[in-house]
């Protein structure tokens, strides 16, 4: 079994647990919030997913680090948080907090769209394509990550699910370059 396979195996019970309880508890805004703080501050801090992800690092150490990182979440994510912890699986807490947006996001109907443009986009650049992304998938809202690529050279790639959508100069100048090497 691929490594890849077994995280899902272990990242998607998990992130539904959370879910199940965030819903439960009538906590789901909260506990989005308090997701993109987690993720937020693992994504700003390379020793912290370091010490989070060694196993030879005791587990009361990487509870003492949970417990100042992130003493202003809610104290059921706190617990929750722990208890990967205790159950060896905090290595995948990036993961965990990922596929709980996925699931929220699928839950309100919302669709993510990864954009990679050769600029920076203007707001009115990013609502006309929140609205080609709203007709492509029939979502109510939409969500945009956007990354910047100058290398591109001008134009996007769109990215929604297994969807893509390459309207960048140099896919047309891929797809021309193959196009002509076919001919000849």
């Amino acid at each position: 079994m691929k490594a890849g396979a077994v995280s899902q195996e272990i990242v998607e019970p998990y992130a539904e647990a959370l879910m199940s309880i965030a819903k439960e508890k009538n906590l789901v805004e909260q506990f989005d919030n308090d997701i993109q703080y987690v993720l937020a501050a693992l994504s700003a801090s390379d020793d912290l997913k370091r010490l989070l992800s060694i196993p030879l690092i005791k587990e009361s150490v990487k509870k003492e680090a949970i417990a100042k990182v992130f003493s202003e979440v809610n104290p059921t994510l706190m617990s929750f948080l722990l208890l990967l912890v205790d159950r060896g699986r905090i290595m995948f807490l990036e993961a965990v907090c990922q596929q709980f947006q996925a699931l929220l996001r699928e839950m309100n109907q919302v669709a993510l769209a990864d954009v990679t443009s050769a600029v920076a986009l203007s707001e009115s650049q990013q609502e006309t394509m929140k609205q080609k992304v709203k007709e492509l998938t029939n979502a109510l809202s939409v969500e945009l990550s956007i990354e910047v690529d100058p290398e591109l050279i001008g134009g996007v790639i769109i990215k929604v699910g297994s969807q893509v959508i390459d309207a960048s100069i140099r896919g047309q100048l891929r797809r021309l370059t193959t196009s002509l090497t076919a001919t000849i």
